[in-house]
C-alpha cells in the first residue's frame, strides 16, 4: 500500500496525486489536511467501485484508504470516454461569476486539471474576453504549454486578439478564425467554461 502525504495542496492536487496512484498500486492511503481535500479524494475511489474508508480528524489531518479490488481500473472508464472527442470553450478569462480573483483562482485550477484529465482534450477554443488566459496569465500559460506540447490544438479568435489589442501578446496557442473554430465545435462534444 502506497501513502501520499497531500497536506498543504490546493485543489485539485490531491485528487490527481491519488489517481496517478492508483494507477500503479490497487490500495493507496492519502493524508490531508481539510475535510473538503477528504470529500474529493474519497469521491475519486467512490467514482471507481473501490472501498473507501476516511478517519476522523488525527491531529489536524485526515486519512483517505481506497482499496481497489482486482478488476477495478481506472483504464475501464477512460477506454469509454476516449470515443468521443471533447473540445473545452472559454468564452472568459475566469471561471464563474463572482469576485474576479476567485474566478482566475479557479481558471488556473480547472487547467491544471485538464492536464491531468485522460483523455486529454482534442481543442480547447478561447474567444471573447478567454483570450486573455493564453495572453496575459502566466500561470495558466505554463500548463497550457503542456496541454500543447501533449498534442491539444489550442484556437485563439483573431478577431477577439484584434479587439482586446493582444495579438502581439499571445504566448501559446495559434490564431484561428470564425468558421474554424464553428467547425471545430460541431464536430465535437463541447465543455463550455
Amino acid at each position: 500500500m502506497q501513502e501520499i502525504d497531500a497536506r498543504g495542496l490546493s485543489c485539485p492536487q490531491p485528487v490527481i496525486m491519488a489517481k496517478k496512484a492508483l494507477g500503479e498500486n490497487k490500495k493507496i492511503t492519502v493524508i490531508l489536511d481539510n475535510q473538503v481535500a477528504a470529500d474529493n479524494v474519497a469521491r475519486l475511489g467512490e467514482a471507481l467501485a473501490c472501498r473507501v474508508s476516511t478517519s476522523t480528524k488525527e491531529e489536524n489531518f485526515y486519512r483517505v484508504t481506497i482499496d481497489c479490488p482486482a478488476g477495478n481500473s481506472i483504464d475501464c472508464a477512460v477506454e469509454v470516454l476516449a470515443v468521443e472527442k471533447r473540445i473545452f470553450f472559454f468564452k472568459s478569462e475566469i471561471l464563474g461569476s463572482g469576485t474576479p480573483e476567485l474566478g482566475k483562482v479557479l481558471i488556473n485550477g480547472f487547467i491544471y486539471a485538464l492536464l491531468e484529465t485522460d483523455p486529454l482534450p482534442e481543442k480547447i477554443i478561447f474567444m471573447h474576453a478567454g483570450v486573455k488566459i493564453p495572453t496575459l496569465n502566466s500561470d495558466a500559460i505554463e500548463n497550457l504549454k503542456q496541454l500543447q506540447d501533449k498534442g491539444v490544438d489550442l484556437l485563439i479568435c483573431g478577431t477577439c486578439l484584434d479587439y482586446y489589442g493582444l495579438k502581439e501578446s499571445l504566448r501559446v496557442g495559434r490564431i484561428s478564425n470564425m468558421y474554424e473554430i464553428v467547425d471545430s465545435l460541431n464536430k465535437g462534444k463541447v465543455v463550455s467554461v
